[in-house]
């Protein structure tokens, strides 16, 4: 979802840095995925095209925080209703 992000922090020798990587467009969202020693933050479209990567040693990764944007739900607002009647009432 438009506005998700992930903060990359890294250990750069003397220093640390951090990345982030954001889901900038509505119906984009970031993935991340660890293989074969190297973590990857993929910005990706709803229909799975990578839009950007940004790759990392997962031995350098000190840190790695997905932050979501607050979602509204709506579903509380609504009576809830059971998924079936109970046969004793």
């Amino acid at each position: 979802m438009k506005g998700d992000r992930v903060e990359i922090v890294v250990d750069a020798g003397d220093t640390t840095r951090t990345y982030e990587v954001v889901a900038s467009r509505a119906g984009r969202r970031v993935e991340t995925a660890v293989r074969r020693g190297v973590v990857e933050v993929s910005e990706v479209t709803r229909n799975g095209t990578v839009v950007r990567t940004a790759r990392f040693m997962a031995n350098r990764v000190l840190a790695l925080v997905e932050q979501p944007v607050p979602r509204e739900d709506s579903s509380e607002d609504l009576p809830r209703r059971p998924l079936r009647e109970d046969p004793q009432a």
